[in-house]
């Protein structure tokens, strides 16, 4: 029996695996790597039971298509016998900037297909959630919500660079799990969603050390202009 599920939400495949739309399941593979814990595959999710700082836990990754993700969360929460509170799930987040992560210890779908699905098969929302965020896409230099270039989106595989930034957001994921297990949420949600701010700390110093150096230097032709154009009368 386990004392939590922590669900990582994603579309079973190979061809799905790389996706923006699979990072909850990113997070649980991780999760399983780091904590030693053997993800098994049966019909409709694979699973693993384990220890995530001394609290037992089953590491969940539905086979369903994300839309379905509570037929195959439901059943496992009422075999452990686990109240809804006992459940976390991972998953992603247009809304959030591309590598920020968010903790919720409860909410609603917020629109979310799958969170929807989870809620009608545990009877509730008052089960945890992580998101992560993969960024909304724009679509002419703004963000849109076209549906088709949204699911374009979040259906393909982000390029290396941002690969990477997912890649750090499933880290401190990780880290935000086992602080949930450690010290519980409200603490967690302390450091991990206060936190947030470092991945542009590090941006930002980029684009604004040019703007500092670049107003002395339009200032300083003025200046000098000023002179030349007086001195040729002088001599006349």
């Amino acid at each position: 029996m386990s004392d939590y599920l922590i669900a990582g939400l994603g579309n079973p495949g190979k061809e799905h695996a790389g996706q923006r739309h699979n990072v909850g399941a990113w997070c649980v593979n991780r999760l399983a790597r780091r904590f030693g814990i053997n993800l098994k595959a049966s019909r409709r999710a694979a699973t693993g039971s384990g220890s995530i700082e001394g609290v037992d836990v089953l590491l969940v990754k539905p086979r369903t298509f994300m839309n379905l993700s509570g037929e195959a969360i439901g059943p496992l929460m009422k075999k452990d016998g686990l109240s809804i509170e006992r459940l976390i799930v991972i998953y992603d987040e247009l809304d959030l900037p591309e590598g920020r992560i968010r903790l919720r210890p409860n909410g609603g779908a917020g629109g979310h297909n799958g969170l929807r699905s989870i809620i009608k098969e545990c009877g509730g929302d008052g089960f945890g959630r992580i998101r992560v965020g993969i960024g909304r896409p724009h679509d002419r230099g703004v963000p849109t919500w076209d549906s088709d270039i949204v699911m374009r989106h979040v259906l393909s595989d982000p390029p290396k660079a941002e690969r990477e930034v997912l890649e750090e957001a499933v880290d401190r994921t990780c880290d935000a799990i086992a602080a949930i297990m450690r010290v519980g949420w409200e603490r967690a949600m302390d450091v991990f969603n206060q936190n947030q701010a470092a991945p542009q700390a590090e941006a930002n110093p980029a684009p604004q050390a040019p703007s500092a150096k670049d107003k002395p230097a339009p200032q300083a032709p003025p200046a000098q202009d000023k002179p030349a154009p007086q001195a040729p009368p002088a001599q006349e």
